[in-house]
């Protein structure tokens, strides 16, 4: 099941397949049409993130504003920025 869904950074996604399955991540760069890079900011963190297929990540329509900014800016942003979208993120939906 392909979804034409184009992932953009600061994007939240839900990981599906993998270690961290289960888990959110924030997309921090777009490799090509199938790739990104995804970064939690804990056991992935910004300098060493993982590149994982679309497909193995179910798109969240949250895209959080303080990291588009902070990449834009910088071409970076902090691991704690990274934790904190993801903490907000998960509190907002209340699990």
């Amino acid at each position: 099941m392909h979804v034409d869904v184009t992932p953009q950074i600061g994007q939240i996604a839900s990981v599906l397949r993998g270690k961290d399955e289960g888990g959110y991540a924030v997309i921090i760069g777009i490799v090509d049409e199938r790739f990104v890079l995804i970064a939690d900011g804990d056991k992935k963190r910004f300098d060493r993130p993982k590149k994982k297929n679309i497909a193995h990540l179910e798109l969240q329509s949250v895209i959080n504003t303080e990291v588009v900014n902070s990449m834009n800016e910088t071409g970076r942003v902090t691991n704690a920025k990274l934790r904190y979208a993801i903490q907000k993120f998960v509190q907002a939906k209340g699990e």
